[in-house]
């Protein structure tokens, strides 16, 4: 017992020595403009809180095999059910209503800030983990809410559900598993999901760049706890700079958000190096931030999910929530004004 107790305190020292030697984020000259935010699975339903809730920040998001804003409704058995297997199938209606009433509410942001955002909808037809019609409810929430609040007719909402891939993130190369849920969740699908989403939230880049050219620094997440709240997420988080950023030009910002099991913990630096986002942040000269997220027990999350049922709390979804706290602390930490 003592050997086992002397071996947990060498351990305990090792992980608080590492995340102590982390370095804080750097500061950039961000584009406040070209803001925006993508994610696969408990990533997807992350980057649609995000952009629900703070709307004035996240100009623009891809979602990646995720559903509905609001789809769980605090409830883990909802998320595992209506939310994944569509059964019964979201109530894109009763969902839009809510979140209207939370916006009115000061809850989330003003809805109206929506205008002129770009949403990007990307799901495979083969999905066997979030169902395509969970997907599908996903994209017709953001229509609904386009076609139903005053001045967001602007808002362009693309729905790309039509290609054969299961639940990963498609790349640009071809492999046996595409068809596949596999660890690291990077389908070979010939595909470069990373470039589409950039060409969705961004527009057309000048050029091509064949391979990334920029540096990937790792980061303290623990020094952007807000007011000290635990945020549950890993010690240490990843951003990418293309060397334009790192020069002190105006550089625009992705927040990529892996999904369950894709975290660093459990991937190594697979999604941060290999799933095409850093190399298409060299043409677009924008900064891309891979905050990770942990596993734990107490909360109940073992597969380092994004919380998008309320292991964080019950206001996980608002502004009050504690990671998108963190979140919107992180993008200011690189240099994003405060508009409010």
């Amino acid at each position: 017992m003592r050997k086992t107790l002397g071996l947990l305190a060498l351990l305990f020292a090792s992980v608080v020595a590492h995340a102590g030697d982390a370095s804080p984020l750097p500061k950039l000259k961000l584009d406040p403009t070209r803001v925006a935010v993508a994610g696969l699975s408990s990533g997807a339903y992350m980057a649609t809180q995000a952009q629900l809730a703070y709307p004035e920040i996240f100009h623009g998001a891809a979602i990646v095999a995720g559903g509905p804003y609001g789809c769980a409704g605090g409830q883990l058995a909802t998320a595992l059910g209506s939310c994944m297997k569509g059964t019964p199938a979201p109530d894109v209606d009763a969902l839009v209503a809510r979140a209207r009433k939370l916006s009115a509410d000061g809850r989330i942001g003003p809805l109206a800030d929506l205008a002129g955002s770009h949403v990007y909808l990307l799901h495979g037809r083969d999905d066997a983990m979030v169902a395509p019609s969970v997907a599908g409810a996903g994209a017709r929430f953001y229509e609904t809410l386009r076609d139903s609040v005053p001045g967001l007719a602007n808002m362009r909402v693309r729905d790309d559900g039509a290609r054969a891939f299961a639940h990963n993130l498609p790349v640009a190369g071809k492999g046996d598993d595409c068809d596949k849920s596999v660890s690291p969740f990077l389908g070979h699908c010939g595909f470069d999901a990373a470039g589409a989403i950039f060409a969705e939230l961004f527009g057309k880049p000048a050029h091509a760049v064949a391979a990334s050219r920029g540096e990937l620094h790792t980061f303290d997440q623990d020094a952007l706890r807000p007011d000290g709240k635990d945020a549950f997420l890993a010690a240490e988080g990843y951003v990418y700079l293309p060397p334009s950023c790192a020069a002190g030009k105006p550089c625009g910002l992705l927040v990529a958000l892996h999904g369950c099991k894709q975290n660093a913990e459990a991937v190594g630096e697979a999604f941060v190096r290999d799933a095409g986002f850093n190399r298409w942040a060299d043409a677009y000269d924008v900064a891309v931030l891979y905050p990770q997220a942990r596993a734990s027990f107490a909360p109940l999350n073992p597969q380092a999910c994004w919380d998008w049922w309320g292991y964080s709390g019950a206001d996980y979804d608002t502004r009050q929530g504690v990671q998108l706290r963190w979140l919107v602390d992180a993008v200011h930490a690189l240099g994003l004004p405060a508009t409010r």
